[in-house]
């Protein structure tokens, strides 16, 4: 497929991938002062405004991407490609979201040197919804990812993602212990948050059963709303624009599926891990975070500030995460396995 980025520093596109619509350089326009002349200010206040205003403008994401589909089993499932290069980062949405939630961290973890493959699952964003709830267990998403791989020849990748993309990642460790060089699993979801996913969850989808006709005419509105271009936040607005029975359908697949590995299965993980967890969510215990550390051979935990650290202020946790991703692709096999060991106590 040709593709063309008017950006001369841009990655050149892969096969089966295409550039990002062109973006318009952004603009911000604000009726405060500080926001709009903060080199009228003196000293400090100068710096502080200089400061509110970067975080403003990081938060629109604008850096260029290509975009690609691939058919797996009569699903078409769309990905985000950021960066390239042999090492490989797989990084999955949260549940109802899709890539646009990780494309900052995508983008920053491209500069570098990394190339970031955001899958969109099926009944997520730009890929098909089928609405069985057999293709929405975790454990056939786990099937997905390795079929991306598959498909774009990467014989091994660092595999990840937030919530129910965590989830997966864990899955694709069991289920392709060979194909998984490394995991990042931010918020997991285990033993002790399934009481609090079910009080979520389960109304959710009385909600979008019973309340089809009020759901639909959110999506109806959700979809004709423009896009902010702070990545993150589209991601919510594509969520509501999705049809009560494409969401029914994944939230039912959440509920009648495994919802994470057996212990066991987390025993028998080797992959060096990166887990990330706060303390303020009980959907996401820091205790499951904890726990999940403690289960595996060879993880560290990593405490965020809050559940939107990595997507409003993350410089901190993307340094953290970047060094780990070096770690793990200096690592020879044999290092490896040497590394490998009992489950800490």
């Amino acid at each position: 497929m040709a593709a063309t980025v008017d950006d001369e520093t841009a990655p050149r596109p892969h096969p089966g991938t295409r550039p990002s619509a062109p973006r318009q350089p952004l603009v911000l326009r604000s009726s405060g002062a500080a926001l709009r002349a903060p080199w009228r200010l003196a000293g400090g206040a100068r710096r502080a405004a200089e400061a509110r205003l970067r975080r403003v403008t990081a938060l629109f994401e604008h850096r260029p991407y290509e975009e690609g589909d691939i058919e797996v089993e009569g699903l078409t499932l769309h990905f985000e490609r950021h960066g390239t290069g042999p090492r490989v980062l797989v990084f999955l949405h949260g549940l109802l979201l899709d890539a646009q939630l990780n494309r900052r961290l995508a983008a920053d973890l491209a500069e570098r040197g990394m190339q970031v493959l955001l899958l969109d699952l099926p009944g997520h964003g730009g890929s098909d919804k089928p609405r069985h709830a057999s293709v929405h267990r975790m454990d056939s998403y786990a099937h997905y990812v390795v079929a991306l791989l598959d498909e774009l020849d990467i014989d091994q990748a660092v595999v990840g993602g937030v919530s129910l993309g965590a989830n997966v990642s864990l899955q694709v460790a069991v289920q392709a212990p060979d194909r998984v060089r490394g995991l990042l699993v931010e918020m997991p979801v285990l033993e002790w948050a399934v009481p609090g996913a079910a009080v979520v969850f389960l109304p959710l989808l009385l909600g979008v059963h019973y309340a089809a006709p009020l759901v639909r005419a959110i999506a109806s509105i959700a979809r004709r709303l423009p896009r902010s271009r702070i990545a993150a936040l589209d991601s919510v607005v594509t969520m509501l624009g999705l049809e009560p029975e494409e969401s029914a359908a994944v939230l039912h697949g959440m509920l009648v599926g495994p919802i994470t590995p057996t212990y066991e299965d987390r025993q028998a993980v080797t992959a060096p891990t990166l887990v990330i967890g706060h303390r303020i969510d009980f959907i996401h215990p820091f205790t499951d975070a904890d726990h999940l550390t403690r289960q595996l051979a060879n993880a560290r935990l990593l405490e965020a500030r809050s559940i939107l650290e990595l997507r409003v202020a993350p410089d901190r946790l993307t340094a953290e995460i970047a060094a780990f991703l070096d770690d793990v692709w200096r690592e020879t096999p044999d290092e490896r396995r040497g590394r490998s060991g009992a489950v800490p106590a």
